[in-house]
């Protein structure tokens, strides 16, 4: 269990309050797609991926950031259980969609790339420590079914 600070915990809410999930989410997804062309893989589905214009303009690949980011407010919302509030999508990621876990914290760099981008300054070291240490909690709760 991941102990968090109060004032940790005031500034990933604060963080959140603040996000355009409908801007942010398919702009992190569109990153980590883009960044890490392995990573288009896991979406098959989703049509023809080529290149980074293709990749931007995917309705399917937006909607899938915006789920992402709306899966976020899970965590956000279980902190002190953030393990046993993604066991069910660990499974699912592990068991059917064969992701491998390195994926998820490639998606959560970039998501803290754009982020920081839409913040600018205010997005100082200590937000961006106490962002990072949520987003290391989500990722080893979605990395739990790996072990």
């Amino acid at each position: 269990m991941v102990e968090w600070t109060d004032k940790e915990r005031a500034i990933i809410t604060g963080i959140f309050s603040k996000l355009d999930y409908d801007d942010v989410g398919p702009k992190a997804l569109c990153r980590c797609l883009i960044v890490y062309p392995w990573t288009q893989r896991y979406f098959g589905a989703f049509g023809n991926l080529y290149n980074a214009e293709v990749i931007k303009s995917n309705q399917k690949i937006a909607d899938h950031g915006k789920t992402v980011l709306h899966g976020l407010d899970r965590a956000l919302k279980n902190m002190d259980n953030i393990k046993e509030t993604y066991a069910d999508l660990s499974v699912l990621h592990s068991e059917k969609l064969h992701v491998d876990p390195d994926n998820f914290k490639q998606l959560g760099d970039c998501l803290t790339i754009v982020i920081a981008a839409k913040m600018g300054s205010a997005f100082t070291a200590e937000m961006q420590a106490a962002f990072q240490k949520f987003l290391a909690a989500v990722v080893s709760a979605l990395g739990r079914q790996y072990h």
